[in-house]
């Protein structure tokens, strides 16, 4: 990788897992039941062609890992699992009052954290057979979940697995001692590898990894030491992004200074050092930040062109219907937008006034639908087209403008009607969708408001 467009393009921008990204949602969110309006109708789409997706948010966690950047509660008080469950089962009602006699098909189902397994097994298992009470289960289904090793037991994997769970995303992160302190993450090797191995026994089709790059005390030798291990254990996918350093929204990260972290020139190392030892032992680039092996269902669906993206990351599965459950969770009617109260009060307040809890949302226009169709095309499959665009969208003209510089650097190529990063450009994928981002020029933040793009 050329260094010099590493530091040229690492600039901050959106890691686009919608469009428009949420700092550019509408400041006056669509009426509630304008969104309940949005869900019919992509719930009838969507259920009988491909079903429809859940992600459920469980945002407890006994310590804060400094690092994390997701909306979580700390507690040890494991009383209030029990009250969450019955909030979230009471939401998934309410949508399921909104399909009418129509039951809905899980095609997608998600328990993202905070800790999942932060909850008792019982508890866990509990809350999916409410979700699934009045469910029909696709027969091609994905569920997953993610674990922390410090505290996933033998008796969490054999729960999820009785109801249907086949995937499991363990949080890694590093495997550096030193720097899994920094950042209060209590989790050994020995534990990741007892996961690992138990999951593949039990039966798990499965397994992925979260590694970050560019954490405090960080080390290029630590990471290749890390990777080594990863090889070792051999995860069928691995998601390797970089540290999101934000302590103006995440206080948490003020527990060490940006003297702990790598400096630009180290952080670019470490990055190199960890994607070459990945591809040199046979994992291919799917998607940005992601690697898999030619095995798993996501580097299937990357070379059928039917890899999607969605608030739950990349997903071999694709349903035009998205229902978020839980404190802050977000759900995506593909024509809309809306986030749950982030505040588990808050979230609580809403139910028990009968109200779906949502704070915030937006209305996709003509040009958004636009623009987030190639947005996910540059993601999912590296290029895009708008040959079969039969409506001007002068968007996307202008999108074509700025890219311009990344052409004479070779990271895209622009023929007639399409374009195509290019296996230099992949790493900066997220800067040829931030040409795109018609909403992002027309108010470009004066402050730091996103992470680095590498």
């Amino acid at each position: 990788m050329d260094k010099d467009l590493l530091f040229k393009y690492n600039i901050p921008g959106p890691r686009y897992t919608s469009y428009p990204t949420i700092p550019y949602w509408q400041k006056t969110p669509p009426a509630i039941r304008d969104w309940k309006e949005l869900v019919r109708d992509a719930f009838a789409v969507s259920n009988r062609r491909d079903g429809i997706s859940l992600y459920v948010h469980l945002p407890f966690c006994e310590s804060l890992c400094t690092y994390c950047g997701c909306n979580t509660r700390i507690t040890v008080n494991h009383a209030v699992e029990t009250k969450y469950i019955g909030a979230v089962l009471k939401e998934w009602k309410m949508y399921c009052e909104l399909f009418g006699t129509e039951k809905p098909v899980i095609r997608e189902l998600h328990l993202g954290g905070g800790t999942p397994t932060f909850f008792n097994p019982g508890n866990l298992v509990k809350l999916v057979k409410g979700l699934l009470e009045n469910s029909l289960v696709h027969t091609d289904a994905r569920f997953s979940f993610e674990a922390h090793p410090g505290n996933t037991t033998d008796a969490h994997l054999e729960a999820l697995y009785s109801v249907g769970f086949r995937r499991i995303s363990i949080g890694v992160q590093d495997f550096n001692p030193v720097v899994l302190a920094m950042i209060n993450r209590r989790q050994t090797f020995e534990q990741v590898r007892h996961l690992t191995l138990k999951a593949r026994e039990i039966g798990y089709t499965s397994i992925n990894y979260d590694i970050v790059y560019g954490l405090p005390q960080q080390k290029n030798c630590s990471m290749m030491q890390t990777m080594l291990r990863v090889i070792q254990l051999r995860p069928d996918r691995i998601a390797f992004y970089s540290y999101a350093h934000v302590p103006w929204i995440k206080p948490g990260q003020r527990s060490y200074t940006e003297n702990d972290l790598p400096d630009a020139n180290h952080k670019m190392a470490i990055y190199e050092t960890g994607r070459n030892a990945l591809e040199l032992a046979g994992y291919e680039d799917i998607g940005m930040d992601h690697f898999a092996l030619k095995t798993d269902g996501l580097y299937k669906a990357a070379t059928e062109a039917s890899l999607h993206r969605n608030f739950m990351g990349y997903t071999d599965t694709r349903t035009q219907l998205l229902i978020g459950l839980g404190a802050s969770a977000i759900s995506d009617s593909w024509r809309g937008y809306v986030q749950n109260e982030k505040k588990v009060e808050g979230y609580y307040k809403r139910l028990a006034a009968n109200e779906l809890p949502v704070f915030r949302g937006h209305e996709l226009s003509r040009e958004d639908l636009i623009l987030r169709t190639h947005i996910l095309r540059l993601m999912t499959r590296f290029e895009t087209s708008w040959a079969d665009t039969p409506e001007v969208c002068m968007e996307l003209y202008q999108a074509l403008e700025r890219l311009s510089e990344m052409e004479l650097d070779g990271l895209v190529e622009l023929g007639p009607f399409r374009l195509r990063i290019t296996e230099k450009g992949r790493t900066f994928v997220r800067n040829v969708c931030m040409a795109f981002d018609a909403r992002l020029w027309a108010d470009f933040p004066q402050t730091t408001l996103f992470s680095q793009t590498v």
